[in-house]
């Protein structure tokens, strides 16, 4: 039975003008595997309400699970969660739930809730709350899409609440092999042994260090003897 499938949509002009480099995508496709959950895409997309939507729609009909980091914070241009509501028909306001998580955090904190902290507490009206360890501030989900906070800390709090409420399967199994040859020198037997295991994925990343080219020979899969007797056989080609 294969696993259940994944995407991740990152929202934010930072990340597509190069001010912020994205953590998120990184951690996320780690956990996941681990999960035995397949993250099988991964969109950016900028601040603009029509392109979120569009994506959100399209992310949510193909995959078992999608998750967003991104666009949820106090200023006017987080939009993630009017557009989330958008995509899905739904309505969203200041919710109480949200509001007095936010109330008691500042309230510790001797901070005003203004307008501009509330807004993180409008949520759509037929959202549940994601935990928020870090900050306080909720993510949500809203059928199949889970929404979460771009800054890493919470975004690796927010995944560490979700994931244990995720339906995983199994874990894919990874072993590489490090060659000293160039890839036009690998690439033909590598390419037979890849035949002969359709069951599983082989990938070449070449490297140069020291003025010599090599790459490492990955082989991943779910099946550990099956994985085994290919990393046998491509040692077997490529010896130290």
């Amino acid at each position: 039975m294969p696993n259940p499938t994944a995407a991740m949509l990152v929202i934010g002009d930072e990340i597509l003008s190069g001010r912020t480099r994205d953590a998120n995508m990184h951690h996320l496709a780690g956990q996941l595997t681990e999960a035995g959950i397949d993250l099988k895409e991964v969109r950016v997309v900028s601040d603009d309400a029509d392109a979120i939507v569009a994506a959100v729609k399209a992310l949510s009909e193909n995959y078992d699970t999608v998750i967003t980091s991104g666009g949820i914070g106090p200023t006017h241009d987080d939009i993630t969660a009017d557009c989330i509501a958008r995509a899905f028909g739904d309505t969203i306001d200041v919710r109480d739930d949200a509001r007095a998580l936010l109330q008691a955090h500042y309230d510790r904190q001797g901070t005003e809730l203004n307008e501009a902290r509330l807004r993180m507490a409008r949520i759509p009206s037929t959202a549940t709350l994601i935990d928020n360890p870090v900050s306080v501030a909720p993510g949500f989900k809203v059928q199949n899409v889970h929404v979460m906070a771009g800054v890493p800390s919470v975004f690796q709090a927010m995944v560490a609440s979700v994931l244990p409420t995720l339906t995983g399967g199994q874990p894919l199994l990874s072993e590489t092999l490090r060659v000293e040859r160039g890839e036009g020198d690998i690439a033909g037997p590598f390419g037979v042994l890849a035949e002969r295991y359709p069951g599983l994925s082989f990938g070449s990343y070449p490297f140069q260090k020291d003025g010599k080219f090599g790459a490492n020979l990955v082989v991943r899969g779910q099946d550990t003897a099956l994985l085994a007797s290919a990393m046998d056989e491509l040692k077997a080609l490529f010896p130290e």
